[in-house]
């Protein structure tokens, strides 16, 4: 009897932490750092583009709300469809994954004009991301940057198993994320563990790739003028959970750390 009342509650320990770890968004320090509230559903949208740090505020409690069926769908009727012409004031550009199953102003709950992106498959960059990235930032003077990883991402997938040959350019995609991937197979984790340390790790590369990307990124990155995050969409809960490290790295909160 004392065996089964201590096995129930070892199911029900790990019940726990099963439902926390999928309902989690996330972390605490994040939250603490950008004074995100509990069940804060609301952010102001002004703000959002004047302050980068209120910017990622907001795409956060944008990300709760999708992600909690609360969603607003903002400025997403005809008249702003077409008042988009008058021009256009993104408050955060994203390098996203063109997997079809991560929508970034659905998953973040934005509206027209909000957000600037550029995708390709495992968000890898060239040349011609890079002048769109600087283009926003220079151009539109969009001051936040977030790279979009996101779970079950396939050329993230295909990095790890390094096919014999792939099609095409594909290999240009699995040569680039490979860094990612190979340091995934030294922890010696398996499975999805395996791939969803190789997807995190892919995007802190990219992160760090454009925070010393010269001569735009660079010098705005170390003023902290532009906010360079990364973040991992993950498809089965809906939330998009920022990466600790790139968010305690920011110029704002170095001293906290």
């Amino acid at each position: 009897m004392k065996f089964i009342s201590k096995f129930l509650a070892s199911v029900a320990m790990l019940l726990i932490i099963a439902v926390g770890q999928s309902t989690a968004q996330n972390s605490s320090t994040i939250k603490n750092l950008l004074n995100v509230k509990d069940k804060q559903y609301d952010a102001n949208r002004d703000s959002a583009y004047l302050d980068p740090y209120y910017g990622l505020k907001k795409l956060i409690i944008g990300n709760l709300r999708f992600a909690e069926d609360k969603s607003v769908r903002p400025r997403q009727t005809d008249n702003d469809l077409k008042n988009a012409g008058q021009g256009q004031t993104p408050f955060a550009t994203i390098i996203g994954c063109a997997d079809s199953r991560v929508p970034n102003e659905i998953i973040f709950d934005q509206g027209v004009g909000d957000l600037f992106i550029t995708r390709t498959a495992g968000q890898v960059m060239a040349e011609a991301s890079y002048g769109t990235i600087e283009y926003a930032t220079e151009v539109l003077n969009t001051k936040l940057i977030v790279v979009l990883g996101h779970k079950s991402c396939g050329a993230v997938d295909a990095a790890m198993k390094l096919p014999a040959n792939p099609p095409g350019h594909v290999v240009t995609l699995i040569n680039a994320i490979k860094p990612a991937s190979l340091r995934a197979k030294q922890t010696n984790l398996v499975g999805t563990d395996a791939l969803d340390y190789a997807i995190k790790e892919n995007v802190i590369e990219q992160v760090n790739l454009l925070r010393g990307l010269e001569p735009v990124l660079s010098r705005r990155s170390e003023s902290g003028e532009v906010l360079i995050v990364g973040a991992v969409y993950d498809i089965e809960t809906g939330y998009v959970n920022f990466i600790e490290e790139t968010i305690t790295s920011l110029a704002k909160f170095q001293s906290k750390r």
